[in-house]
């Protein structure tokens, strides 16, 4: 059986949007991905209203935790997408060429829960294909 293509979902904080994109990818894309997040400048905790989305969706949110890019840089990482603009503009460089592509998304800190479920159905809708697209899956 073939090794699982890892993905790396890359934002600044690593506290909602990246989160979201690593639950759904795992879950979406099971048997097929395994997805990292990671963050430019990670925030202490995962947002709530992220972690509550992810949940009222039914997607597993145990082992959710911010980490830094450089914690994930010796993995065999062989997509990485970011999904905020400044991820894009700093995004590291990678021990050996790693295919990258951008997704952005909408960041709902500080907004009601109402709009992490948008943005979580955003990345649903948009992100799985796209990595599914750039996979050749």
């Amino acid at each position: 059986m073939s090794r699982l293509k890892t993905v790396l979902v890359l934002c600044t904080g690593n506290s909602c949007r990246s989160q979201m994109g690593e639950a759904i990818l795992n879950h979406d894309l099971a048997g097929l991905v395994r997805a990292i997040s990671a963050g430019t400048e990670p925030q202490p905790k995962v947002a709530d209203g992220a972690i509550e989305a992810l949940q009222l969706a039914g997607l597993p949110t145990d082992g959710l935790h911010p980490k830094t890019v450089e914690a994930v840089m010796d993995q065999e990482i062989d997509l990485v997408v970011s999904v905020c603009d400044n991820a894009r503009e700093t995004c590291p460089i990678f021990p050996r060429p790693v295919p990258r592509i951008h997704v952005g998304f909408h960041d709902p800190h500080g907004e009601p829960l109402e709009r992490f479920i948008t943005v979580r159905d955003d990345i649903r809708a948009r992100l799985v294909p796209a990595v599914r697209n750039a996979l050749g899956l």
